[in-house]
């Protein structure tokens, strides 16, 4: 089935307007899911606990673990469906959806599992000390034990909705969870609520993971005869070449996400070692910079579909174009956020928790933290072409470069050097580098194709 409307904007519309026409729903999708994990921030800030601040801090490496597989099957998904529509062959678009789908909801049923019987020792793994293990393992219950599947299976059926140009209905899926989480909290943590804390922050974000998973099986149901995601289980095959086209780009992503993972780790290990105070202020810190990270991750990722379809199809003008336009809009926004960050970091932290200690922290770190945002956007941009075109290897690189050779290191060397405020400017370390050598690929990558 071929749908011309949804091939007239990948072959046809003006550059700047499809980018907008993809780009601005996950945007702003991204934006009410930044909104939602500030939400678990601000509303068990209120409690005035750090206590309670540090677990959800403290838990953020695992939940961070779910984009590993979310990247795997839904970034490779959607990628080799892009490119397949590219080349108007629709079965493996059909069957790369099948499987990406159904491999989700095997990794989250393993994941919930493996963390229940290994709860104990993970947490001491994650930085967790006797006064921070209760609250973390109760946040983790509910968004680990009982969530993990729908937590993946939401994120991955909104990459493969977004691979064939549908970036509303994705858009409006990852939303209404989001929507309902930012309602559900304050009821679930306060104490004019049920006054569970951090547990009513992961109960609540369990319950949202689920209303979003049942929207998109809505929405597949409903447009069963106008879509290329396909979830019946007869299309579900292990056929090699959709096997490895998947897995080409997929597994550089989740290997990125994993080392993700490894540096947030080694951060809250660091911080921890300077009280609840510095590790609820660096986690303040973290999501209010997620703002414009979450913003420039959503152009890089919206374009993706146009890229791998104009890609796979030669078109390699329209190409480099959408790849200019977004790089100009990303950038210019990344440089107002920065500013507004640096000169008003204190007020911004004062938004989520009155503590003194941890309010002086907080717009510390942040003010070390927004330096890196201008250059982050191009990194970010770079890695989403790599992966919209298949090119695996070149993102995997990346991700060694950013964590292993990069960020970890500056992590123990600026610590060392400057004590906790140094770990702040790790990332404006890393991304200098990493954005250097983004606009160098990317400039020789498209001699090559021209």
């Amino acid at each position: 089935m071929e749908n011309t409307q949804k091939t007239r904007l990948f072959e046809e519309t003006p550059v700047p307007k499809a980018v907008m026409t993809l780009a601005i729903p996950t945007v702003i999708s991204s934006l009410v899911m930044v909104i939602y994990n500030l939400a678990d921030t601000y509303f068990v800030g209120m409690l005035n606990n750090p206590v309670q601040n540090a677990a959800v801090t403290l838990a953020a490496p695992v939940l961070l673990a779910f984009n590993a597989v979310n990247n795997l099957f839904g970034v490779g998904s959607s990628s080799m469906m892009s490119r397949a529509l590219g080349k108007r062959d629709y079965d493996t678009v059909y069957r790369s959806s099948a499987v990406g789908f159904y491999s989700a909801l095997f990794c989250g049923v393993l994941f919930s599992v493996l963390y229940t019987v290994f709860s104990v020792p993970l947490l001491s793994l994650l930085g967790a000390t006797k006064e921070t293990s209760y609250a973390t393992g109760e946040y983790l219950r509910w968004t680990v034990s009982f969530g993990a599947a729908p937590a993946i299976l939401n994120v991955v059926m909104a990459y493969l909705v977004r691979a064939e140009g549908a970036t509303l209905h994705a858009s409006i899926g990852t939303m209404s969870g989001c929507i309902l989480n930012i309602i559900l909290d304050p009821i679930f943590i306060l104490p004019w609520g049920l006054d569970m804390g951090a547990a009513g922050a992961g109960l609540a974000t369990f319950l949202s993971n689920c209303a979003t998973c049942l929207y998109f099986f809505g929405f597949l149901i409903m447009k069963r005869r106008q879509t290329y995601v396909c979830i019946r289980p007869s299309m579900f095959c292990l056929r090699r070449m959709i096997i490895m086209g998947i897995c080409g780009v997929g597994i550089p992503a989740a290997v990125q996400n994993l080392l993700n993972v490894t540096g947030m780790t080694v951060l809250n290990n660091f911080t921890s070692s300077f009280g609840s105070d510095a590790v609820a202020a660096m986690g303040i810190a973290q999501k209010v910079n997620m703002v414009p990270m979450y913003i420039a991750m959503g152009i890089s990722q919206g374009i993706m579909p146009l890229i791998g379809y104009n890609y796979s199809s030669g078109n390699v003008r329209r190409m480099k174009n959408t790849v200019s336009f977004s790089a100009e809009l990303s950038l210019a926004f990344m440089v107002i956020c920065a500013t507004i960050y640096y000169f008003f970091a204190g007020q911004v932290t004062t938004l989520f928790i009155s503590d003194e200690h941890i309010i002086y922290y907080g717009s510390r770190f942040l003010q070390g933290l927004c330096f890196g945002l201008p250059f982050l956007c191009m990194d970010f941009l770079a890695v989403g072409v790599f992966q919209a075109c298949g090119m695996g290897s070149k993102s995997l690189l990346f991700a060694i470069l950013r964590k292993i050779i990069l960020e970890i290191p500056a992590l123990f060397i600026l610590n060392y050097l400057f004590p906790l405020y140094g770990l702040a400017y790790s990332q404006f370390v890393t991304e200098v580098v990493l954005s250097a050598a983004a606009v160098l690929v990317l400039v020789r990558m498209f001699r090559k194709l021209d």
